[in-house]
């Protein structure tokens, strides 16, 4: 028989949360909040985001982020399907991405990527944050 620890559903409050810091993340990177980004990582942060490279920690995170983005004009990041679980202490999300990256420059390439997050929250003393990311991608043009 499962635990009840392991299979409890999750409080409307706890899903509030998680859903904050999924959207805090798009929401950061369309504005170039560098802080607001650093801010959605647990300080042991593992993110593997496939061909575009695998970083720890917050910090590491951010400046990839904010150098990856340096060379973009406006970005348009949505999360759709936004799924979450209980897992043991920790709290495991799936949710779609569909990002448009605009050129800096008018004429320059619109590039497109298409896939799904699956993460791993935890609770800290500054509330839920994203311990484990990979990035799943499906179309990346």
């Amino acid at each position: 028989m499962a635990s009840t620890v392991a299979t409890r559903q999750l409080d409307a409050a706890e899903e509030r949360a998680v859903t904050d810091v999924l959207l805090r993340y798009a929401t950061a990177l369309d504005t170039r909040d560098w802080p607001l980004l650093r801010s959605c990582f647990s300080e042991d942060v593992e993110a593997d985001y496939g061909s575009f490279g695998t970083w720890r920690g917050p910090r590491e995170i951010t400046e990839q982020m904010r150098r990856l983005h340096a060379d973009l004009g406006p970005t348009l990041l949505r999360l759709t399907n936004i799924a979450l679980r209980w897992d043991g202490g920790q709290i495991c999300a799936r949710c779609y991405v569909d990002a448009v990256l605009t050129p800096l420059e008018a004429g320059g390439p619109v590039h497109r990527g298409v896939g799904w997050f699956e993460d791993r929250l935890v609770r800290t003393s500054g509330g839920w944050k994203i311990s484990r990311r990979t990035f799943h991608p499906v179309l990346l043009e």
